[in-house]
């Protein structure tokens, strides 16, 4: 498992900018994921940990620049690549007084990206991340990157997407108690607060000894659920 490899979320309303972005960026090293809007990204976030993110500032219903004023009022120091059509000066100073790392202009080199991801990067200081990406759960390991479970035997124990992303909620915010609803919001795709505790269930018979009597992932009565690792 590839510890150091870095996690980017691309976000951009152009669908084919997103595809090649992300291809891109896997053939460069990086983990890469894409959201379409503000909005979406706002659900990843809430998901994943990511170690920067690339911004499009011309985008509907909320730009760039409004979803990173938001970020940096909500204290996220997540670091910021705005790209946009605008070369404008004035339009630089805009972005990066509202917190944006750098500012790329469109169109732009791949390879220019890269390069200044990976400055960014390295004068980013390393942080004690709030979370480990690595949940030690008894029997099994989570990997919080690669969405792997692993048994202390070194098998891959197979779960589901919706697995994962419960694991990735609840694993990035260790001891903080979700409600069913708060979890099937986050998790979307048609998820109920019903199909959560079928969801809990399942994973609970993956990653406990005794499931009936969950060690790791706990329902706090008539409140929801929380992840304890050890």
């Amino acid at each position: 498992m590839e510890s150091d490899k870095k996690h980017i979320l691309v976000i951009d309303d152009d669908t084919r900018l997103r595809a090649l972005l992300q291809r891109f960026l896997r053939e460069n090293g990086f983990y890469a994921s894409t959201a379409k809007n503000a909005e979406e990204a706002r659900k990843f976030l809430n998901i994943y940990r990511f170690d920067l993110l690339i911004a499009d500032i011309m985008m509907p219903e909320e730009s760039g620049l409004a979803f990173l004023e938001r970020l940096r009022r909500e204290n996220s120091s997540v670091p910021v690549i705005m790209l946009t059509a605008m070369g404008e000066v004035q339009d630089r100073i805009a972005g990066l007084e509202c917190g944006a790392d750098d500012y790329l202009p469109k169109p732009f080199e791949p390879k220019e990206l890269v390069l200044r991801i990976r400055n960014i990067l390295k004068r980013t200081p390393k942080e004690k991340a709030a979370v480990s990406e690595q949940l030690n759960l008894g029997l099994c390991f989570y990997n919080m990157q690669t969405k792997e479970l692993v048994s202390k035997q070194g098998e891959i124990i197979h779960i589901t997407p919706v697995e994962q992303s419960l694991l990735n909620v609840l694993g990035a915010k260790s001891g903080q108690i979700f409600t069913r609803e708060k979890l099937a919001e986050l998790l979307g795709a048609g998820q109920s607060p019903r199909s959560i505790d079928v969801q809990i269930t399942r994973l609970r018979k993956k990653i406990e000894r005794d499931s009936k009597n969950p060690r790791y992932l706990q329902t706090v009565r008539g409140k929801g659920y929380m992840l304890l690792p050890e």
